[in-house]
């Protein structure tokens, strides 16, 4: 955990979340990691945002 970043995702309540909607395992283990690491990109991007640091 870093102060003010996003670093990731809680991975276990992603497959857990995905589970409970019926998404197989397999599809989950081939999209999570693509999906979270362009969420935590924005999410960072938007928080530095709202401090007033723009990014390039």
């Amino acid at each position: 955990m870093l102060p003010g970043a996003v670093i990731g995702w809680d991975m276990s309540a992603a497959l857990a979340l995905g589970d409970a909607l019926g998404v197989p395992p397999v599809a989950m283990a081939e999209l999570l990691p693509g999906i979270e690491a362009v969420m935590v990109a924005k999410l960072n991007e938007q928080m530095e945002q709202s401090h007033g640091r723009e990014t390039g």
